[in-house]
């Protein structure tokens, strides 16, 4: 059976990572079994990335990569009635999502208006950690925020420019059904696998403000959350 490694859960949903929430959405979302194993080393992870799923064989990291290689082997059909204008909105979507993703992970590790409530809540939830680890896990994190770019931006800055990327979803998710339609496609978990990181954190950031106060993202969240929760 196919095996999901990812980062352990937090504040209510599956991973607190939100690539690894979007695959575990769109396994669940496809149909495909699969067990999932919370890590948080990923020095045994393609690229040292997580996820990564490993299935028979095989091993595959990047969260783009799992889900075409899963959509190939199992001749998944949930894209399938996609045109290319579609998809190529989801292209898109998704590179935002790659971008708000940096400003997700500032939010909680290197703003001081927030890291502390983040540590106090890893600490809590997952007591195997340590003060001292998660020091360096927030050294390691402020090294790649200075040199993706992120790190160089004041907090404000950096939650202004979160916000601006959800103001694009909240123009594009519909006020029903999913984005493409009645039913939902690879990309809404997409968006769930983050947007489900902000609205469910419990720690009241510029994003979550944002998020929660778009009855759009709030439904298509909880829509999806309840979908792929057992």
């Amino acid at each position: 059976m196919l095996t999901l490694y990812s980062y352990p859960a937090l504040f209510g949903v599956a991973d607190n990572n939100g690539y690894g929430l979007k695959v575990f959405a769109f396994l669940r979302l496809a149909g495909v079994p699969f067990r999932h194993e919370h890590i948080f080393d990923a020095s045994k992870a393609p690229r040292g990335q997580l996820p990564y799923i490993v299935d028979g064989n095989d091993t595959v990291g990047d969260s783009e990569t799992i889900l075409g290689f899963v959509t190939q082997k199992y001749r998944l059909t949930i894209d399938a009635g996609l045109s290319p204008a579609q998809r190529t909105t989801n292209l898109l979507i998704t590179r935002m999502l790659d971008d708000l993703y940096w400003v997700m992970s500032y939010s909680r590790w290197k703003d001081e208006r927030f890291w502390p409530a983040f540590r106090a809540a890893l600490l809590r939830e997952h007591p195997n950690l340590t003060e001292e680890g998660l020091a360096k896990a927030q050294a390691f994190n402020h090294q790649r925020y200075y040199y993706q770019g992120i790190g160089r931006f004041d907090g404000d800055a950096a939650m202004a420019r979160g916000v601006a990327d959800l103001g694009t979803l909240a123009a594009l998710i519909p006020q029903h059904g999913y984005l493409h339609g009645d039913k939902p496609t690879s990309i809404d978990a997409g968006i769930y696998g983050f947007i489900a990181n902000i609205y469910f954190y419990d720690i009241d950031t510029p994003l979550k403000q944002f998020v929660a106060a778009q009855e759009n993202i709030v439904r298509h969240c909880r829509a999806i959350h309840e979908a792929v929760s057992l």
